[in-house]
């Protein structure tokens, strides 16, 4: 069986109190709430791709990058494996977009921002990126059932 490989990226934004998030419009996929983030590129670097998809999705240039964690979906059936790489980003540059390509950018109360509609898988990681190390999410699921998914979750240190 062939297997294929899909990696992305997400950022969460934070700048003290404040996160940066995108609304994604319901006509893009993943709507709601969301960090920025995309596809990886071949042959450029998680963390490069991360930069990249930030500048692109909100205009900001990214400064410090922290790496949190690795979320992967694999359908093993299908011989599928969908790869995010988390970052945190502290430092950034540069002015919002007024027009962002993939949704309305806000700036949302770390405290608040559970309370706002984002896809599952979203809000299961959100915390993680705030607590200290690294976390480990592995998604192994048939392809069709989304409620037959068996679901791993590491904190490491």
């Amino acid at each position: 069986m062939k297997i294929e490989t899909v990696m992305y990226s997400l950022v969460m934004i934070q700048r003290g109190d404040k996160l940066l998030l995108l609304n994604r419009p319901e006509k893009k996929d993943y709507p709601g709430y969301i960090a920025p983030g995309g596809k990886i590129d071949f042959p450029e670097s998680p963390a490069a791709g991360a930069i990249r998809e930030v500048r692109e999705e909100t205009g900001l240039q990214v400064e410090k990058l922290r790496y949190k964690g690795l979320d992967e979906y694999v359908v093993p059936e299908k011989g599928f494996r969908y790869i995010v790489y988390n970052y945190l980003a502290y430092e950034t540059t540069g002015e919002l977009l007024e027009n962002p390509p993939e949704g309305e950018l806000v700036w949302v109360s770390k405290s608040e921002a559970l309370d706002l509609p984002m896809q599952h898988f979203f809000q299961r990681k959100f915390p993680l990126f705030f607590e200290e190390g690294t976390f480990e999410i592995h998604t192994s699921w048939n392809g069709i059932d989304k409620e037959t998914a068996e679901v791993m979750i590491r904190t490491l240190s």
